[in-house]
């Protein structure tokens, strides 16, 4: 969820926005009004985000899989029979963190890869030289692990 709020933060400073307009014409009305809207938003977020782990279809979100990973797609396998394929093309944004790298699908829709489901350092670099060739990851120094 903060990720989705670091991406659409102007949703929150327009409502604080009409909060300031109390300055110019005195009414408790635009305060209210800017707090419960954010609240509302917020609260429709979490009630999102919180409803996706009730439902059964969602509940394969949540297991353990594997992963096999080339230039084509991102396999995830639930087991040697069961898998879905993700092709590179329905990944918008790839961030790298100290411990995870967080491939965006949507604005509700995320894989998030832990280093350590990674064999070793040379599987880490074709992971990062495929999210570089896909323009997906950029050289930018908040992407860059220290």
């Amino acid at each position: 969820m903060v990720e989705l709020l670091r991406k659409q933060w102007w949703y929150i400073i327009g409502p604080i926005a009409v909060a300031c307009l109390a300055f110019i014409w005195p009414s408790w009305w635009f305060i209210s009004g800017a707090i419960l809207i954010v609240v509302l938003y917020l609260l429709f977020w979490a009630v999102q985000f919180t409803g996706v782990t009730q439902v059964e279809q969602n509940k394969v979100m949540f297991q353990k899989m594997s992963y096999e990973i080339d230039g084509r797609q991102i396999l995830m396998k639930l087991n040697e029979r069961q898998g879905m394929p993700v092709p590179w093309e329905m990944v918008k944004t790839a961030k790298k963190a100290e411990d995870h790298f967080l491939l965006s699908l949507s604005k509700a829709q995320f894989i998030y890869l832990p280093f350590r489901i990674f064999n070793n350092s040379n599987d880490l670099k074709l992971m990062e030289a495929y999210l570089k060739r896909k323009n997906l990851l950029s050289t930018s120094p908040d992407n860059i692990r220290t």
